[in-house]
Parts: structure tokens; C-alpha cells; sequence
């Protein structure tokens, strides 16, 4: 069984694999309406994880960048002006954040960059 808190409308608001304060009902694992809402979950989920991988992404293409820049196979400035504009106020903000490194373990400085 799963355990379920409704709205007025008899929209869920809450599913939980144990009992809990504020439940309306249990259901079965088969229910509908659990299974919708099983699978929304999922959804945000996947969605979240991939939000996630993307800002790791954006951290590795800003890396090949310079590195490309640094090895002289490309131009900064063969970039779209565009292009520049952002990388150049990531690298800004990057380093106003160096005075924190100290501060940041490797893990949370990834976060906030």
C-alpha cells in the first residue's frame, strides 16, 4: 500500500511508502492516480539530473575553450561576439570567487560556479 495525502479537489499532494501525519488514505501501489503521480516524480527527477550534468557541462566546454585558445588552435575572438560576452562574464565571476577557494571545497565551489 502507499499512503496519500488529498487535496479538497481529491488532487494528491503527498505520497509516502509509510504512514504519516496528515494522510488521507492508503492505496495500492497499482492506483491510477499513484501512478501518475509515481511517474511525474520520475520525470522531475530525470529533469533535475539533467539540469545538473548540464551546469557540469558548461564548466568542461568553458576548460576546452581555453585550452584551445592556450594551444593556439583557435582565437578567442573566432568565437561569436556573443560567445565572448558570456565566457568573459563567467571568467569574472570566477575569479571574484578565487578569494573563496580556501573558504569552498572543490564539491561546493562547482555549485556556485
Amino acid at each position: 500500500m502507499i499512503y496519500v495525502q488529498h487535496d479538497e479537489q481529491g488532487q494528491l499532494l503527498r505520497v509516502e511508502m509509510e504512514p504519516f501525519a496528515g494522510m488521507t488514505r492508503a492505496l495500492p501501489v497499482m492506483d491510477e492516480q499513484v501512478q501518475a503521480w509515481l511517474t511525474r516524480e520520475e520525470l522531475r527527477t530525470r529533469l533535475s539530473r539533467l539540469k545538473d550534468s548540464d551546469l557540469e557541462l558548461i564548466r568542461v566546454l568553458e576548460d576546452l575553450v581555453a585550452v584551445l585558445v592556450e594551444r593556439g588552435v583557435i582565437r578567442y575572438t573566432d568565437l561569436p561576439e556573443a560567445a565572448q560576452r558570456k565566457l568573459q562574464a563567467r571568467a569574472e565571476v570566477r575569479a571574484g570567487l578565487g578569494g573563496l577557494s580556501g573558504l569552498l571545497g572543490d564539491e561546493d565551489e562547482q555549485h556556485l560556479i
